[in-house]
Order: C-alpha cells, then sequence, then structure tokens
C-alpha cells in the first residue's frame, strides 16, 4: 500500500495495491500487519458500518464525544468528496479541514484518527462509503458540527442543494463545539 500524508497532521490517504487483470481486480482491504508497519498506527477495529446514499445527500460533520472513534473510510460504490477537521486543540492544524474524493474507481482509503469530526459529500447518483472504527457506536457519545460553519469554511463541490438529516441541518456550530486536548 502506498500511504501519503495529508494537509492534517495524523490524517493518512491510502492508495492499496489492485491487481488488475481481464477477470477484474482483486485487492486487500484491511491487514492489521501491513497498516501498522506502512503507517505507524496500531489499532484494533471492533465496529464496521456501511452507508449508503444518493446524489446530493450530505452527511456530517460527525464525532463522537468524549469516547472519540478513528475510522478507515473506503467507498465500494460511486464517488464521495470525504471532509475531515481537526478538533484537536493541541494539534497545529486544530480547526482546519481537508478534502479528498474517495471512489470505486480510485480505491483510496482515507484513515481519519481520534478526535476528528467527519463527513461526505455523495457527487454519484449514489455511493456506498464502508468504514472501520476503532471504538463502538454510542449515541450517548454523538456530536455534529454545522456542515457550512462558516468558522471552518468548507469548499463543498455542491451540484445542488444537499440533501441533509434533520440533525445534520441543526448541527453545532464550529464555535461551541467539544473540543479534544
Amino acid at each position: 500500500m502506498k500511504v501519503s500524508k495529508t494537509a492534517l497532521q495524523d490524517v493518512l490517504l491510502i492508495e492499496p495495491v489492485v491487481h488488475r487483470d481481464n477477470r477484474g481486480f482483486f485487492l486487500e482491504t484491511w491487514n492489521e500487519r501491513d497498516f501498522a508497519i506502512s503507517t505507524g498506527v496500531s489499532t484494533t477495529f471492533v465496529q464496521d458500518n456501511h452507508a449508503h446514499s444518493t446524489r446530493s445527500v450530505l452527511r456530517g460533520l460527525h464525532y463522537q464525544r468524549p469516547k472519540s472513534q478513528g475510522k478507515l473510510v473506503r467507498v465500494v460504490s460511486g464517488e464521495v468528496f470525504d471532509v475531515t477537521v481537526d478538533l484537536r486543540k493541541s494539534s497545529p492544524t486544530f480547526g482546519r479541514w481537508m478534502g479528498v474524493s474517495l471512489s470505486a474507481e480510485n480505491g483510496y482509503m482515507l484513515w481519519i484518527p481520534e478526535g476528528f469530526a467527519h463527513g461526505y459529500l455523495t457527487l454519484s447518483k449514489s455511493s456506498d462509503l464502508l468504514y472501520k472504527t476503532n471504538t463502538y457506536y454510542d449515541s450517548s457519545n454523538e456530536r455534529c458540527i454545522l456542515w457550512n460553519d462558516p468558522d471552518i469554511g468548507i469548499e463543498w463541490p455542491l451540484p445542488a442543494e444537499p440533501v441533509l438529516a434533520a440533525k445534520d441541518r441543526s448541527g453545532t456550530r464550529f464555535q461551541d463545539a467539544q473540543f479534544f486536548d
């Protein structure tokens, strides 16, 4: 796998090795040993999630607090604009965001460690996003920052008005969010 640093400290873009031939392709989506060696991150995943969305669905910006989740995110169908926001006050990239295209075609994965908010916008007709988490989901820890908060200034590639869940329409302003040390 090829691992690249991103604009946010500790967030990694991962390009798996894809073996293609006339039959299709094969790739390893998870190998604990190789992940630890290639990224320097040692983690145990306890939960897998699958989210299916239609065009212009925007989910986020979600995080768990106080017990945060590390996530390994990938898209197996369609394309999304995936966004991460650093919520760690001690980080040199605190309050900054980054976005990257994740698609079934490019096969990229994104490692989002604990202490980050996450969201994405479906750019294709539909998308299927899979992600592993290193802690269990707990609804009492669920938090949401407003997807279009002006203090963050995310430049979403919106082709139309986004389709939002009620919790995403009424997210907390960044200035009022619960951060991590």
